[in-house]
């Protein structure tokens, strides 16, 4: 039986631009500017080197470059050499690369973060 893919256009909001308010999508989003306010994603997102989040973030996956201040739920969580991030951390896979900067909590409950992620 063949999957069905889905055809939507992934999001960019690319460098210069600021959004205030919720952030809801079903699919892949890339933050190179600068949002403020709660982020939703079924699906992954990354956040560019020069992209900022002041706000919570929930999503599948999450590859962070650039600045949260926040809370993050997400099923895996990528913080690269440039990210920075201040909040807690509510995941299943965690990787951090040298030079990342990070100032919160992390909890790994499998099955609460599951639920959570799920709830979106």
């Amino acid at each position: 039986m063949a999957t069905k893919k889905s055809t939507a256009t992934p999001t960019l909001i690319s460098k210069g631009c600021v959004i205030e308010g919720k952030i809801e999508s079903d699919v892949f989003l890339r933050i190179d500017g600068n949002v403020k306010g709660e982020v939703f994603i079924n699906e992954g997102i990354i956040v560019g080197e020069l992209g900022t989040i002041d706000g919570n973030l929930n999503a599948r996956e999450a590859v962070i470059y650039g600045t949260i201040n926040g809370t993050i739920k997400a099923d895996s969580i990528q913080i690269k050499s440039t990210g920075k991030i201040q909040g807690e951390l509510h995941t299943n896979n965690l990787q951090v690369e040298k030079g990342a900067i990070y100032v919160g909590n992390v909890y790994m409950d499998k099955f609460q973060s599951k639920k959570e992620i799920n709830s979106l």
